[in-house]
């Protein structure tokens, strides 16, 4: 199982680790955290073992993370296809709500044509939207309040 974001939380500061111990921690290859050492994972020595301090590899992971982190203006969404924050095609999202305090803003990237989305809450939706026009769905209405009920119905 592929594991995208090593979670920082599993590793204890105050102990050495070798590069097989540091894998089957984060669940991922040996050869992906021998990339992390090229990449400027700092080890304790250059013999072997290779040796990695707890609390470097943590501060290698954070750092990684932080550098990765896209966040998304006020009117932007992120489109996943190109792996950015974006302003979308006509200045149109729709939410969609989850529960009744947040939802999603999806709407179409203007590069890729792909869909974006982004996380709102529904108190912050107006900070969000910045130039966007958002569209709400309306809920479904129930048959009984219906001004033509279907034919199949049994009700007088």
């Amino acid at each position: 199982m592929k594991k995208r974001h090593p979670n920082h939380r599993l590793v204890k500061i105050h102990r050495s680790y070798m590069v097989e111990e540091i894998a089957k921690l984060f669940g991922i290859h040996k050869n992906t955290v021998r990339g992390w050492v090229k990449a400027g994972l700092a080890t304790s020595d250059d013999k072997r073992p290779m040796l990695i301090l707890g609390h470097a590899l943590v501060a290698f992971i954070q750092a990684r993370r932080v550098k990765n982190k896209q966040t998304c203006q006020p009117g932007e969404l992120y489109c996943v296809g190109c792996r950015a924050p974006k302003f979308p095609a006509g200045d149109m999202a729709e939410y969609s709500p989850v529960t009744e305090k947040f939802g999603n803003l999806t709407a179409i990237c203007p590069d890729c044509n792909s869909i974006m989305n982004r996380r709102v809450s529904l108190a912050k939706l107006e900070q969000v939207c910045g130039e966007m026009e958002i569209t709400v769905p309306q809920a479904l209405r129930h048959i009984v309040e219906s001004n033509k009920p279907t034919v199949n119905s049994d009700l007088k």
